[in-house]
């Protein structure tokens, strides 16, 4: 009986404490006391670094360390498609930091003289840099968001999982005669063939590429990736033909 009273007691206490504390902490997630002052924003370079940081700077002023909005956030940055995600930390009382998940350009959309950045997945990166970025052709460039078109998305996939220093060096995918192929700036033309496996056709292109037995190949055929052929004449003559 002892025991049921003290515990009755013990709740009556909670329920008075939270019903005095509640309204207090509902003041303090909005107050001055809390409010945000300093905003870092880390994960964004290039061109439109400055303008994002910006958007996000003023958008987070009005926010409290105790109630971050990430949806107001991320409608902030809307206009600039190159961020991904964004991820808050509060450092109280009135530091917040921003990082950014920026998606990579890994190819140039080209229609006439437009050339449109465009990530892995398809995504297209108006307003971000297209310098130094490998061309894929398409016949107009889409009005939405992201690229639908099976075609594209096969080239733009073979340079997402290109190895970084060698997709520096790409100059254009394109589809031709023996499917999928890619040409090197001051390099051989190198043919992918089909959509499957990639990687392993990267890494022979890699080997093969870093042998002395190639300088001088003008195509390296990669269809079957253990065993690429490197070729020192043109493809189109009867004789030195990629491997069928």
């Amino acid at each position: 009986m002892l025991f049921a009273r003290r515990r009755t007691r013990v709740i009556l206490i909670a329920v008075v404490a939270l019903a005095v504390l509640a309204p207090l902490l509902l003041w303090l997630r909005g107050s001055s006391l809390v409010a945000v002052e300093h905003v870092t924003v880390t994960g964004i370079a290039g061109r439109q670094a400055g303008a994002i940081r910006a958007a996000l700077t003023e958008t987070a002023l009005d926010m409290t360390v105790l109630q971050v909005r990430p949806d107001a956030l991320q409608t902030a940055v809307e206009p600039y498609p190159i961020v991904r995600s964004l991820r808050t930390t509060t450092d109280f009382p009135h530091g917040l930091t921003i990082t950014v998940n920026a998606y990579e350009p890994v190819a140039a959309l080209t229609s006439g003289s437009d050339l449109t950045p465009v990530a892995f997945d398809g995504t297209i990166l108006r307003g971000a840099s297209a310098r130094g970025l490998p061309v894929v052709g398409i016949a107009s460039t889409p009005g939405g968001a992201r690229i639908h078109d099976a075609t594209t998305l096969r080239s733009i996939g073979l340079l997402a999982a290109a190895p970084p220093a060698l997709r520096t060096r790409i100059s254009r995918v394109y589809r031709g005669r023996y499917g999928l192929a890619a040409t090197l700036e001051h390099g051989p033309k190198l043919y992918f063939g089909g959509t499957a496996q990639f990687a392993a056709k990267w890494g022979a292109a890699v080997a093969v590429l870093s042998s002395s037995t190639s300088k001088g190949a003008s195509y390296l055929d990669l269809r079957i990736p253990r065993r690429p052929v490197a070729g020192g004449l043109h493809p189109r003559t009867v004789d030195a033909q990629p491997q069928l």
